[in-house]
C-alpha cells in the first residue's frame, strides 16, 4: 500500500493529524476482522506486469491469521480462468503440489464484510500456495495460500451497499475473452454497485473497492479495437470523496495500470479486466460525467467474462447513505455547464410562500459580459452554483449529512416565468420549487432584508430541449400537458406564448390537496391560462381552509376539479380524438413511469426532475 517500509517510518515523524494510519504487519485485531469477513479481494501482477484482481471466499473464517504477520486462505476457485490463480503460477502446479515463491511476488488484498461494512486492506508477499483438486471436477479447485502481511489498514464503511453473503459451488464457463465486451458483461456493468481494483507503484500492491449506486461505472465505448488504437472497451467511474490517503490514485498517478473484478452477486458471474487509466480532474472529468470533479477513465487491454465463476452469492440489503446520485455520461444526459465560467449573476430579490412546502423565488439577472447577453426561451431551465454558500470543504465522514460529501451544490431549476418582452426591462426570473434538500432548504431560510447582504449566485447557463415547447410544434394536434406537482413549472414559463396563439391546449395537473394555495396562485395569477382547458386532480384530504381554497379555484373560468387520483382514461381521453393529441409530460420518476406506460404508442415528449 505504501511505497516502502522506510516511507511508513517517515510517516511516524509527521504530526499525529497528518500521519498515514497504515500499520506494519498484521495486528491480532486486524486478523480477527479478516477472519470475520466472508470475502477477500486479492490482487497481483502477471508476467507482463499487468495487475489483476479476483475475489475468493464465501464464508467466514476461510481466511485466518496463523502467526503474528501471516495469513492463511483456503477458498474454492475457478482454476482455469481466475487471473490471480494464473498470475501466481498456481495453475501450473500438480494437484496438491505446494509452490514456494522466491519471496518477491507482491500481493495485496481487501477483506470485506458487506453485512457490517467492515474492511481491512492488506499488502505483502506470497509465501506458499497450492491448488487441491476436487473429485470429478476439472474446473474448480481449492486454493490454499500463505500470505506474509507487511502492511494492514482498517478502512471506513463509505459507499458499501450491504449484502448477505453465502458460499456457492461454482460451475465456471468462459463466455468471452475478447476486448469487445459481450452483452452479458455490459448488463453486469449496468447493475453493478461494487467492484474491486488493484494497482501497483512497481514495488508494492494495493487492492481496494469502489462502490456507489447501481451502474456508477459507465461505458464510454465498446467497439472492436483497431490495432494499436485506444478505442475498444473504454470505461469510466467517478472518484467520490475519500479518506485522502490516495493509495489507489497515487499508484495510478505513478503507474497507470489497473486490474478489476466486477462480481454479479445474483449469479456468481464475474468480469475480470486489466487496462490503463487516465485520471481526469475538474472540467475534464465533468466533460464526461456531470457534477464530477475527479474520475478514472479505463481503457481495457484484456477482458475475461466468466459465467458462474465465483464461490459465493449475495442477497442485497440497504444502500449506503453516502452514495451520491447516479451520474450518467454527457452522451446519455444533457451536457454539463462549466462552474469555472459563470455567465451571469442572479440576485435574490423576493420570495413568496405558496404552500407549506412550495415557494416562488424571484431573482434579478445581471450578465457578466453584456455583449454575451442571452435570455432563456420559455420553458427552459437555469443552472445555479450554490457552492460558494454551502460547500464547507472536505470531510472524511459525516453521518448527520452523508450526501454533502460529494455534493457540488450545482442545481438546475425550471424558470417559471417568460423572458421579458422589452429588451430595456429589468431582467427577472422566477423559480418555483418544493423544499427538498440543502439548496432549497437554504433558500427557504434566507432572510431578505435591506440591511442584510444580498444573496448573489453564479449562473452557469440556460438549458432545455426545444421540442418541449408547446408553441412552435405545429397546431394540427391538440397539446396536452400533464404535470405532477411542481412539474407544472415548464408550462408556466410558456403561458404568455400560449395566450398569444389560438393553439388548442389542455392542462392535466395532479396535485396534493395540501398544495391548494399553490394551485390557486397559479390559476389566478396567470391570465393566459384562461384560454386553456384545465383539469385539476387533487389527492389527500383538505381541511376547512382547503375547502375555502377549493371554492375559489372552482370559481375560475375553464377549471374542472376532481378529488381523486389521475387515471389512464383521464389522460388518454376519448378514443375518437387520440390521433389529434401530442403529450408533454413533466413529473417525478414514479409518475413519469406510469404515464409513459399509459401513453405507449402516442406522440410524447417529456422532462423529468432529474436534469
Amino acid at each position: 500500500m505504501k511505497a516502502s517500509e522506510q516511507s511508513i517510518r517517515c510517516s511516524r515523524c509527521l504530526p499525529r493529524a497528518e500521519r498515514i494510519p497504515t500499520n506494519v504487519g498484521l495486528s491480532w485485531s486486524h486478523g480477527d476482522r479478516v477472519s470475520a469477513s466472508p470475502l477477500v479481494a486479492i490482487g497481483t501482477v502477471d508476467e507482463q506486469g499487468r495487475p489483476w484482481t479476483s475475489i475468493w471466499g464465501g464464508e467466514r473464517n476461510f481466511a485466518r491469521q496463523i502467526s503474528h504477520d501471516k495469513l492463511a486462505m483456503a477458498s474454492l476457485v475457478d482454476k482455469c480462468h481466475d487471473p490471480v490463480v494464473k498470475s501466481l503460477g498456481l495453475d501450473r502446479l500438480a494437484d496438491g503440489e505446494v509452490g514456494q515463491t522466491s519471496g518477491d511476488k507482491a500481493i495485496s488484498a481487501l477483506s470485506i464484510d458487506l453485512e457490517s461494512r467492515d474492511r481491512v486492506k492488506l499488502a505483502g508477499k506470497v509465501v506458499v500456495g497450492a491448488l487441491v483438486g476436487r473429485p470429478n471436477d476439472e474446473a474448480v479447485s481449492q486454493v490454499q495460500l500463505a500470505f506474509q502481511v507487511e502492511e494492514s489498514l482498517g478502512n471506513c464503511p463509505k459507499y458499501l451497499n450491504k449484502k448477505v453473503i453465502w458460499a456457492h459451488l461454482p460451475s465456471p464457463q468462459l463466455v468471452s475473452s475478447s476486448l469487445l465486451l459481450p452483452e452479458e458483461a455490459i448488463s453486469l456493468l449496468a447493475k453493478a454497485d461494487l467492484f474491486f481494483l488493484s494497482s501497483t507503484n512497481g514495488q508494492t500492491m494495493d487492492t481496494n473497492h469502489r462502490g456507489g449506486p447501481p451502474g456508477f461505472m459507465r461505458v464510454i465505448s465498446n467497439t472492436d479495437p483497431s490495432p494499436g488504437g485506444d478505442n475498444g472497451a473504454v470505461l469510466i467511474y467517478p472518484e467520490y470523496s475519500g479518506n485522502r490517503l490516495y493509495q489507489t490514485l497515487g499508484n495510478l498517478h505513478t503507474n497507470p495500470l489497473i486490474g478489476l473484478a466486477i462480481p454479479d452477486f445474483d449469479t456468481s458471474d464475474v468480469l475480470y479486466l486489466t487496462g490503463t487509466t487516465e485520471l481526469l480532474v475538474g472540467d475534464t472529468a465533468a466533460a464526461y460525467l456531470p457534477h464530477t470533479k475527479l474520475a478514472v477513465k479505463i481503457t481495457v487491454r484484456s477482458a475475461i467474462f466468466v459465467k458462474d465463476g465465483l464461490p459465493f452469492r449475495g442477497t442485497p440489503g440497504e444502500f449506503s447513505p453516502y452514495n451520491p446520485p447516479l451520474r450518467k455520461l454527457t452522451t446519455e444526459a444533457p451536457a454539463p455547464l462549466s462552474a469555472s465560467k459563470p455567465a451571469a449573476t442572479a440576485t435574490l430579490v423576493d420570495k413568496t410562500s405558496l404552500s407549506p412546502t412550495i415557494s416562488r423565488f424571484t431573482f434579478s439577472l445581471a450578465f457578466n459580459n453584456p455583449k454575451e447577453k442571452r435570455l432563456w426561451n420559455p420553458g427552459q431551465h437555469i443552472t445555479l452554483d450554490f457552492g460558494g454558500e454551502l460547500d464547507n470543504g472536505w470531510a472524511h465522514m459525516k453521518n448527520s449529512d452523508p450526501q454533502s460529501l460529494n455534493d457540488d451544490y450545482v442545481r438546475t431549476f425550471t424558470i417559471s416565468n417568460s423572458p421579458p418582452s422589452n429588451a430595456e426591462q429589468e431582467i427577472k426570473f422566477e423559480i418555483t420549487a418544493r423544499k427538498h434538500g440543502p439548496v432549497t432548504g437554504f433558500l427557504w431560510g434566507y432572510h431578505i432584508s435591506p440591511r442584510a447582504a444580498r444573496l448573489e449566485i453564479p449562473v452557469l447557463g440556460f438549458g432545455g430541449e426545444e421540442n418541449f415547447r408547446l408553441i412552435g410544434t405545429g397546431k394540427e394536434k391538440k397539446k396536452v400537458f400533464v404535470a405532477g406537482g411542481v412539474g407544472i413549472t415548464p408550462f408556466l414559463g410558456q403561458v404568455r406564448e400560449i395566450a398569444a396563439t389560438d393553439h388548442e391546449v389542455e392542462l392535466i395537473w395532479s396535485l396534493r390537496a395540501d398544495d391548494l394555495p399553490f394551485a390557486r396562485d397559479v390559476l389566478g395569477r396567470n391570465e393566459g391560462i384562461k384560454q386553456v382547458k384545465v383539469r385539476l386532480f387533487l389527492t389527500g384530504g383538505c381541511g376547512e381552509s382547503g375547502k375555502a381554497e377549493m371554492a375559489k379555484i372552482k370559481g375560475l373560468e375553464g377549471v374542472k376539479v376532481e378529488m381523486r387520483r389521475l387515471t389512464k382514461k383521464d389522460v388518454q381521453g376519448d378514443w375518437f380524438d387520440k390521433e389529434r393529441k401530442k403529450y408533454f409530460l413533466c413529473a417525478g420518476v414514479g409518475m413519469m413511469k406510469v404515464l409513459r406506460g399509459w401513453l405507449e404508442g402516442e406522440e410524447v415528449v417529456s422532462e423529468s426532475f432529474e436534469y
